[in-house]
């Protein structure tokens, strides 16, 4: 499959859990079950995310095989504007699996929020501005 095509149809599935996860962080103050929708709409994002990098890089020339080298290349590449936050993101999704303790899913709620969604949404931007 042509590697072009391939970044831009696991795109398509990246931007529909953006979306869902774009909905879900909207919520003021989500419920139990809202927080939980959110975390795991974070997880698949995330998942997406870093598929869509690998693919888009493996298209320009990159051979990536993991997510940590995704976003290490995607940041000398210029296309992710901050590293750090994308590494903070792929240790802490480890992290989101503990749901079932409130005070754990309440500061994950806070970072996806605050620091992961708006990395997210700039990666999602500027994809989006090449399909």
């Amino acid at each position: 499959m042509n590697t072009e095509i391939r970044w831009k149809q696991r795109f398509e599935n990246f931007e529909k859990a953006f979306q869902l996860l774009e909905r879900t962080v909207a919520i003021e103050s989500p419920s139990e079950a809202e927080r939980g929708g959110l975390i795991q709409f974070f997880e698949t994002t995330f998942e997406l995310a870093w598929k869509v990098l690998k693919d888009y890089l493996n298209a320009a020339g990159f051979s990536i095989k993991s997510p940590r080298e995704a976003i290490k290349q995607a940041f000398q590449s210029e296309i992710l504007s901050d590293g750090h936050m994308w590494m903070k993101a792929m240790e802490h999704r480890n992290l989101t699996t503990h749901t079932y303790n409130e005070k754990l899913s309440m500061e994950a709620e806070q970072l996806i929020k605050t620091e992961f969604f708006p990395g997210i949404k700039k990666l999602y931007l500027k994809l989006k501005s090449e399909q």
